[in-house]
């Protein structure tokens, strides 16, 4: 069998084995991720997430000469420091990702410390923008500053430890609109563990599937509105799924930059076994 990673899945999933739930130790992420990087599904594969409180372990030498997407775990002001520190290491950072605010807190104030910063990095960075209060008035705000050449995007966390971390597909299909009607890529991050919507029965929540938001995604860009959208988000039978997406495989992305998984190789299972990607590995 031929082994191809389609155009639409290139750079889709993040390498973050270091976050939870799976939480690997960081020499144990960096020696897998340099497997990543020479399988023959590489182009699925992004950088290696490193949190910015990390970034002074012995473990990144191994990282030398490579690329990483930088985790604001210590928050905003954390990430100059940070990014000199990759820098002696000789670590090229593709991208800074944090969130600007809490939950219930205004969003603006964190927006225009990270904006400020950003102007000088050239680096893309991911405003983080938690799914409540302020949410629209903080993507006009990364939709000016983007429009005024800031290489900013938004993100916006799809799961977690607590039910209230899951937007429902309204939610979530709002906000893939607001989105679309910015011109403004965004990121997601957490939750997203397989291709279709699922109830872990660990856990008793309801995770949204990666496959689930290409495919509404793709509506949201050919002119879907909210309800639309937010049904594909809420579909369990794959059929519709996967032919919606198989019919954009050889296309660029639109809109949706990708999203970070603990597991490429479970991402990657879940694309092969509904036929969108051709190959195979030893588990």
């Amino acid at each position: 069998m031929s082994t191809h990673v389609p155009h639409l899945f290139t750079g889709l999933v993040d390498d973050a084995a270091v976050f939870p739930p799976g939480s690997a130790s960081l020499p144990d992420a960096v020696a897998a991720h340099r497997g990543h990087r020479a399988a023959w599904y590489a182009e699925l594969v992004g950088p290696l997430l490193v949190p910015a409180s990390a970034v002074d372990d012995d473990a990144l030498h191994g990282m030398a000469g490579g690329v990483v997407g930088l985790i604001g775990d210590t928050g905003v002001d954390g990430l100059p420091a940070a990014l000199s520190l990759l820098a002696e290491d000789r670590i090229t950072v593709r991208q800074v990702e944090v969130a600007v605010a809490r939950r219930g807190e205004d969003p603006q104030p964190g927006l225009a410390a990270l904006l400020t910063l950003a102007e000088s990095w050239g680096l893309d960075v991911y405003a983080e923008i938690p799914l409540t209060f302020g949410l629209l008035g903080a993507l006009d705000t990364v939709a000016a500053a983007r429009a005024a050449g800031v290489p900013v995007a938004a993100k916006f966390r799809t799961g977690g430890l607590a039910a209230e971390l899951f937007p429902t597909p309204v939610e979530l299909a709002a906000v893939i609109c607001a989105c679309r009607d910015r011109e403004l890529p965004f990121k997601l991050t957490a939750g997203l563990h397989h291709a279709l919507r699922h109830l872990d029965p660990e856990t008793g929540f309801t995770h949204h599937g990666f496959g689930n938001v290409l495919a509404a995604t793709l509506a949201a860009t050919e002119g879907a509105e909210v309800d639309e959208v937010a049904a594909l988000l809420a579909a369990t039978d794959p059929l519709p799924l996967v032919e919606r997406v198989r019919s954009r495989r050889d296309d660029p992305r639109p809109l949706w930059v990708g999203f970070g998984s603990c597991s490429v190789r479970d991402p990657l299972t879940d694309l092969i076994r509904l036929g969108l990607v051709n190959g195979g590995y030893e588990g």
